[in-house]
């Protein structure tokens, strides 16, 4: 019998992940803080909850997706209708938001009260990676729960990495997104400086691309900018978040990282927030 899941948060990722989740044949519970996100899903199949604990009652699994960390302690643990209110005793809590290691940590300390394994479980790739379930999971938490757990994770992935401890995923997935980051506000800088000098830009990064500094997240984040596509993949928004989860997690001063998260900042200030992180590129526009 295939495991019973509750997917509790149905933004522009969650979305995506539950339908996967739905589509591989495991039988669904869905929750959004927003009914209208749940429709869709309620007319394929799945059973729509009224609350995150309502959700959970029946689950074998429960997953969360949401923004930010205080958005998930509120699904997970709020009084009377979060989610670990509602938990049958072996069911396992599986947080896919990208959080902050403080944060993941507190709602671990959170859960263990309660008698519940939680894992951490947040995921590397944007819209399309997760509608052709080619993301990577970054998994921390108890070893004998990701083993449980890692078959459904097939249903949207192409790898599920197990990292270590609580605290263990999020450093992996903020340690993820700050080279990604960092990687928009070179280019965003560069391909500013080769317009600047009037040379053909494609080009130019075409030959670029034949070095061996060039990655191959290169290609989208240069063909986004010189093509001016900015629809949302990763918003400008919550690159910023996480380098915001990034520095508290630091040890020691984080000069390039905190120039990075600036960029973002500004991009917020001109009114970018909303658009895919490389709308930073427009900062170096005349």
């Amino acid at each position: 019998m295939m495991q019973k899941i509750a997917f509790l948060g149905l933004g522009a990722m969650g979305s995506r992940m539950a339908k996967n989740l739905l589509d591989a044949g495991y039988p669904l519970t869905v929750w959004n803080r927003s009914k209208a996100a749940t429709e869709a899903f309620a007319k394929v199949g799945a059973t729509v909850a009224d609350s995150p604990a309502e959700a959970a009652k029946e689950a074998d699994v429960v997953m969360v997706m949401v923004r930010d960390d205080d958005a998930s302690m509120e699904v997970w643990s709020a009084p009377e209708h979060g989610a670990f209110n509602g938990m049958k005793q072996g069911a396992i809590a599986v947080d896919s938001s990208t959080l902050s290691v403080a944060g993941v940590k507190k709602l671990a300390d959170v859960a263990k009260q309660r008698g519940i394994t939680l894992l951490e479980a947040p995921v590397s790739g944007t819209r399309k990676p997760a509608e052709n379930a080619q993301l990577v999971y970054l998994v921390g938490g108890d070893k004998a729960a990701f083993d449980k757990v890692e078959p459904l994770f097939r249903a949207n992935a192409k790898a599920s990495e197990y990292v270590g401890d609580i605290g263990s995923g999020a450093l992996a997935k903020l340690a993820t997104n700050a080279m990604l980051g960092i990687q928009a506000t070179a280019f965003a800088e560069l391909i500013g400086m080769l317009k600047h000098n009037g040379v053909d830009v494609e080009q130019t990064l075409k030959a670029v691309s034949a070095t061996t500094v060039w990655a191959p997240i290169a290609n989208y984040l240069t063909s986004t900018m010189v093509e001016q596509n900015f629809a949302p993949q990763f918003p400008v928004e919550l690159v910023e978040k996480d380098f915001r989860y990034v520095e508290q997690a630091a040890g020691a001063d984080m000069p390039v990282s905190k120039a990075a998260r600036a960029v973002f900042r500004k991009a917020m200030e001109q009114g970018f927030g909303g658009e895919n992180l490389t709308a930073v590129a427009k900062l170096y526009q005349k």
